[in-house]
């Protein structure tokens, strides 16, 4: 479970809840030069960067969603993986106007141990939200904003709503209630009020100022501890 937005105000920001079952995934937040990224423990033994922020101002992060068959992972030079395609924008080894071709040229699948979608976003404010086996959407609004169900056919995912699960409808509205203004605090106030408790507990917060190219962020909930990270 996961909450991802971008707010285009007189400053660019960001801002993603990282939330997880620590029995099932092994993560830890890794500092680079040029990256700032939620490391995921792979059986490769490496910690991969599928969330996270490059230097050049690419933001990419994947989030969980209930699969379709259409998307499901098959060996083809005509399809790349959300996870893949995720990963390489955060490296910076792709642009967002290529990420952006990638999608239109290609089928994007799941891999084969996870259904995710995903949004991706840059310096711009320009927004990629991509759901494999159902589509694409390009945008540059006021603010754009992702959970774990499907915004390009919201019927498909709508059976599999967890029961008071208002992270979407919650962050939307405050959303939508700010101004060109919209600064890292409130960005703050945002994720505090989606976060997690309990099992799938939000255990990393990020929000990455465009303006300042800065990563604040805080660990498991405590909003009163925020650490920065100066690209």
């Amino acid at each position: 479970m996961c909450t991802r937005y971008v707010y285009n105000g007189i400053d660019t920001i960001v801002g993603f809840n990282f939330d997880i079952d620590l029995s099932v995934w092994d993560h830890t937040v890794i500092t680079e030069e040029n990256r700032f990224y939620i490391g995921i423990k792979m059986p490769d033994g490496l910690y991969h960067s599928f969330h996270g922020i490059n230097k050049n101002g690419n933001v990419g992060t994947l989030l969980y969603v209930h699969g379709n068959e259409n998307a499901r992972y098959i060996e083809s030079e005509d399809c790349i993986t959300i996870s893949e395609l995720t990963e390489k924008f955060i490296k910076a080894e792709i642009s967002f106007d290529k990420a952006l071709d990638i999608v239109k040229k290609k089928k994007i699948i799941y891999a084969p141990d996870a259904t995710m979608q995903a949004m991706l976003s840059d310096k711009k404010g320009r927004v990629l939200i991509i759901e494999p086996g159902i589509g694409y959407r390009y945008e540059q609004e006021n603010f754009s904003l992702i959970t774990n169900y499907s915004i390009l056919k919201p019927d498909i995912t709508k059976p599999y709503i967890v029961s008071g699960d208002t992270r979407y409808e919650v962050a939307k509205e405050l959303l939508a209630g700010y101004d060109k203004d919209f600064s890292v605090n409130d960005a703050f106030k945002v994720l505090k009020s989606v976060s997690q408790k309990d099992l799938w507990a939000t255990r990393v917060s990020f929000v990455y100022s465009t303006e300042k190219n800065k990563v604040y962020y805080v660990l498991n909930n405590d909003f009163s501890n925020v650490f920065e990270f100066q690209f």
